[in-house]
């Protein structure tokens, strides 16, 4: 009997919405000229994403043949790749990363490139326990970049992102931890109000607080991500209507953040992670973070700084290093991006 021919699946238009129809940017082997081609236009392809401030932080870093190293968030490994290559073949990188679906993903991305085991060493676990990667292995250099990657923004599966409707999900790892839409339930109108404002410096905490807890108390749900932005555009249904649409959208960004620290209890790991990270270091160990929004900058800042004056660190930025307008206008993803460092002792 003859196969009936079956026409491959067509890009729809140029622009196509759907993630899973992104096929060519989410096969970037297969398709690097389109990939290229939306680089180029200063966007992130679907399932990419873009490192950043790699010159500024090697440059600090000054990675040396032989030396050993960590890279605490590996993502998409992009940063990760760079450091192996300055290390050419001598030395050793550990990488940890606590999602269980981009680290698999990334790890076989490196070993098709040429790193393996003999020089890189993935675990997959909580950067907080950083102490715990390596034992008695103290490192010459290490790194956190603390955003979330651009794979798991783009993904609607993960429920990052309110543009597209998905579960209100925003785990780091979907196997551990309770998913967002169950957190929202848990808490009251006053502490929800609170994580608003601790997390994200909400300025219109009370009125989401209220219209979410109203919604629940009338037999409501908020199970995906448009409900939660809906709810949040509820909330400001009371702001002048040429202010509303910018003051929601900013209002759902401020939200979504808010509640993903909230899940995976991101202040408390990076409490954890500041603590040790002194410990794991040679003297002389260089360590540099990237952060992304003022709550982690000033929980990095203040411990560089407490740590500099009791001798741990020998040095730490004074001021932040920003990206440049250039990288800024590549990858507007980075606008947000400060970059401090510290040397042990």
């Amino acid at each position: 009997m003859e196969q009936e021919h079956k026409r491959r699946v067509r890009y729809k238009g140029t622009h196509p919405r759907n993630y899973q129809e992104k096929y060519k940017e989410l096969n970037p082997e297969k398709y690097q000229e389109d990939v290229e081609k939306i680089l180029r236009s200063g966007k992130t392809p679907a399932g990419m994403h873009r490192s950043i401030m790699v010159q500024e932080i090697l440059d600090f870093l000054d990675i040396q043949p032989g030396q050993t190293g960590l890279d605490a968030t590996l993502g998409y490994g992009g940063h990760t790749r760079k450091m192996l290559e300055q290390l050419q073949g001598r030395g050793h990188l550990y990488a940890t990363d606590v999602d269980p679906i981009e680290s698999e993903k990334t790890q076989a991305r490196l070993a098709a490139l040429g790193y393996g085991p003999e020089i890189l060493t993935i675990r997959r676990m909580n950067f907080a326990d950083l102490d715990q990667v390596a034992p008695g292995v103290p490192f010459d250099f290490v790194l956190a970049d603390l955003g979330v990657s651009s794979m798991q923004i783009d993904n609607p599966e993960r429920g990052f992102t309110f543009k597209h409707d998905g579960p209100l999900d925003l785990r780091l790892d979907p196997t551990a931890g309770v998913p967002a839409a169950q957190r929202l339930r848990e808490l009251d109108r006053e502490e929800m109000a609170a994580m608003l404002v601790e997390n994200s410096d909400e300025p219109y905490a009370d009125q989401i607080a209220k219209t979410i807890t109203a919604i629940f108390k009338k037999g409501g749900a908020i199970e995906t991500t448009r409900q939660l932005a809906d709810a949040v555009e509820q909330a400001l249904s009371f702001l002048p209507p040429k202010e509303r649409k910018e003051g929601v959208k900013k209002a759902c960004q401020r939200t979504f953040q808010a509640l993903r620290i909230d899940v995976n209890s991101e202040f408390e790991v990076l409490y954890a992670f500041l603590e040790k990270l002194p410990t794991v270091l040679k003297p002389g160990g260089k360590a540099a973070i990237l952060t992304f929004h003022s709550g982690e900058d000033r929980l990095v800042k203040q411990s560089f700084r407490q740590l500099q004056r009791e001798g741990i660190y020998r040095d730490a930025a004074k001021e932040v290093i920003r990206p440049s307008a250039e990288e800024c206008f590549q990858n507007p993803r980075a606008r947000s991006t400060k970059l401090r460092w510290a040397i042990k002792a």
